[in-house]
């Protein structure tokens, strides 16, 4: 490597030894915006400038949330990392904070100038930029760490043979240190939101992974049977797959074999940042589905495979769409002696949040102590660099929120009713203390096995369900996060779970919560301050920062239903509609007005737009108007005939609003077009007939008037 082929950007190099001398491609404008962005703005202002400037493309690029598919690898600065296909940086940041060296190989010069801007200040990442079978002889073969994050379903491209997927991978393989591992994300090709209407990453277009890319080209997404065929192909033989909700991009739970989502816990779906989308039914609804059959690794909407030796993560959530102060993420590992929680900060300015929320237990126990309630035991550790977290002890049970969804499937709302009174009774002791959980919602509640005889983690009882539930000694609290020391009455604790019960899922609506607030003695005033409440609370958590939701809206792609897409069918049908008006000597009026009948012998369509009319009218009229739809358009008029002889388009016969702007060619850029044929003069008997052939197409309004505009008409 000659230093001549070193560029430096702050504390980053760049490799140019096996650049070709230009980029082979590039997004263009969105790429220059970006290298402005990553040059003269640090990453703290990134969230801001995605909000301002709704965009896809700087939402991708930029947001924090992309760190999460690699943050929670156990990787530290002992270890070696190599990412494929690094781009602009957007897991680069992440990797180099935790690993000793990270190597990158980029096959765009001004991709790896964005990801070197932004990251700077790291001294222990080379970017390689070049074609990646050109730069990989040069790689060394001791990386604990390989990434592949949205890589793999590129290797037809980097790599020329018949078995691409498993080539690609073999390459790969020989670049990782015994006893290492390979990240690949990537989508599934049966992912969900395929199924639902959310249109194909790559391609643009619906259902092409479904139909295994019937169009061809080089990209390639499998199922989870698929990508483990590959690996074991490669001779990998360990190797586990994660789930990342809700998808890898922008992943703020990650889920594994060893913990699968629950029942009602994926309601993240809307995801359609990047191009409008369909959505033909309710997927959190599909999913919870899904879940009940076990079905749910063969519909996760991406895939996180590990090739190597089992890690002892089990599941990864995410809190870091909050204020720096709270951001956090939650971990579930499973140990020689069992299985433990950890609650740890994602950033300095969250250290002061986990050691309160480690001393909120402290508190809230002093409080409950002699209860019916228990709050789960956590204890505040620090890591050998002093990062505090927190150790929760794992329990096996069931949520509260599980149970009461139970009741309303079955319709019991009677035992509802019991389960929330005794919800009540249980987190009241100690109302008058000046310390209280605000966020006492039914799914912070775990009910776990006690000493009757029965499983409650499957819902299995000897006895009466209610009743045994009921009489369970200890409730948990299993989240002590937003603990406050001042007195919460009970009513406003509740009140608020049930109002985020009722917000979340749209089948719990068959709930009356006035029943319960007359219960609770919350009128209407004080329900809307509690309300009130639980926004600033909002607030409170996320500063100013958008959600990802509001986001998605600012961005603006939309979502259409299926009942949008058959209203929007009958809409077009009705607008493409031809109509015929006959003048008596009263004007053009509706009702002397009617629509001839296609496939018929008075209308027939053809390819193309064409329009072949052939309606008799009565003597008597002074005047015929065909208005041929109620959309802008352009017409080409083939011909128009009364009685068999054709009329001049030239000639005073014909009226129309639209423009000629080429030979029998005319514009409308009117949502009216219409084209009246003079009767006087023309030979009529008791009957006629008038015949029409046009091609119509379509136009928006605008383009026309814009075309109007341009003095394009003649």
């Amino acid at each position: 490597m000659s230093e001549d082929k070193i560029e430096e950007i702050g504390k980053i190099k760049l490799d140019l030894t096996h650049y070709p001398g230009e980029d082979l491609y590039c997004d263009g404008d969105t790429e220059d915006e970006l290298l402005e962005i990553t040059k003269n703005y640090a990453a703290v202002e990134y969230p801001r400038i995605i909000e301002e400037r709704k965009s896809w493309e700087i939402l991708y690029h930029l947001s924090p949330l992309r760190e999460n598919i690699v943050e929670w690898l156990p990787i530290n600065r002992s270890m070696k990392v190599l990412e494929v296909g690094s781009g602009c940086g957007a897991i680069t940041g992440a990797l180099s904070r935790r690993a000793g060296e990270v190597t990158c190989v980029e096959l765009s010069k001004k991709r790896s100038m964005i990801n070197a801007y932004r990251h700077m200040e790291a001294e222990n990442v080379t970017i390689h930029v070049g074609n990646f079978q050109d730069v990989e002889p040069d790689l060394p073969k001791d990386y604990d760490y390989i990434c592949l994050i949205g890589v793999f379903e590129y290797a037809q491209a980097y790599i020329d043979s018949e078995t691409p997927y498993d080539d690609f991978l073999r390459i790969i393989k020989k670049h990782l240190k015994s006893g290492g591992h390979i990240a690949i994300a990537i989508e599934n090709k049966f992912g969900l939101k395929y199924w639902a209407g959310c249109r194909e990453d790559h391609l643009g277009t619906y259902f092409s992974g479904i139909e295994d890319y019937p169009e061809g080209g080089v990209v390639r997404t499998f199922t989870r049977e698929g990508l483990f065929a590959v690996a074991f192909r490669c001779g990998f033989r360990e190797a586990q797959m994660y789930y990342p909700y809700p998808d890898y991009k922008f992943m703020t739970t990650l889920y594994s074999d060893r913990r699968l989502p629950q029942r009602g816990e994926l309601s993240n779906n809307m995801r359609n940042f990047d191009r409008d989308r369909l959505q033909l039914f309710d997927e959190k609804r599909v999913f919870d589905t899904i879940l009940k059959e076990g079905q749910f690794p063969l519909f996760s909407n991406s895939y996180m495979l590990l090739l190597g030796p089992s890690l002892p993560e089990e599941y990864v959530k995410y809190s870091n769409d909050r204020k720096e102060e709270f951001q956090i993420k939650t971990l579930q590992k499973g140990t020689g002696f069992g299985k433990i929680i950890e609650k740890h900060p994602l950033r300095k300015e969250a250290w002061a949040h986990i050691e309160s929320t480690a001393e909120a237990y402290r508190k809230l126990s002093e409080r409950y102590q002699g209860s019916r309630i228990a709050v789960n035991e956590s204890r505040l550790d620090r890591t050998a660099e002093g990062t505090p977290y927190i150790t929760i002890k794992y329990l096996e049970g069931r949520t509260l929120e599980e149970i009461l969804d139970e009741q309303l499937e079955k319709n019991d709302l009677e035992g509802f009713h019991k389960l929330f009174d005794e919800y009540l009774k249980r987190i009241s002791w100690g109302e008058e203390k000046t310390v209280a959980d605000y966020d006492l919602i039914f799914a912070n509640v775990l009910i776990t096995q006690g000493n009757s005889n029965r499983d409650l983690k499957d819902g299995k009882s000897a006895g009466n369900d209610i009743d045994s539930y009921l009489n369970e000694e200890i409730w948990h609290v299993i989240d002590c996060e937003w603990t406050f020391d001042k007195t919460i009455e009970t009513k406003e604790i509740a009140f608020r779970a049930v109002y985020c019960y009722l917000l979340e899922d749209e089948k719990r609506n068959t709930l009356n919560p006035d029943l319960i607030f007359d219960e609770l003695e919350i009128g209407s005033a004080e329900a809307e301050q509690y309300r009130r409440e639980e926004m600033k609370f909002q607030k409170y958590v996320t500063g100013k920062r958008l959600s990802m939701a509001e986001i998605r809206e600012a961005i603006g792609q939309p979502v259409y239903t299926l009942a949008d897409f058959c209203e929007g069918l009958r809409n077009k049908a009705a607008d493409d509609r031809i109509q015929i008006y006959e003048d008596t000597g009263k004007g053009f009026l509706e009702e002397q007005s009617f629509f001839p009948e296609e496939d018929g012998e008075q209308l027939r369509r053809g390819e193309e737009g064409l329009l072949e009319l052939s309606v008799r009218i009565s003597k008597g009229r002074s005047a015929v108007r065909i208005d041929p739809g109620s959309h802008a358009c352009l017409i080409c008029i083939k011909r128009i005939s009364w009685n068999g002889g054709e009329i001049p388009l030239k000639g005073k016969q014909l009226q129309m609003n639209g423009f000629r702007i080429g030979e029998d060619v005319y514009a409308f850029p009117t949502e009216d077009p219409n084209i009246t044929l003079s009767l006087w003069d023309l030979p009529a008997g008791e009957e006629n007939h008038l015949e029409a052939v046009m091609e119509v197409t379509r136009m928006s309004l605008e383009s026309v008037k814009r075309l109007q505009k341009r003095g394009l008409f003649s």
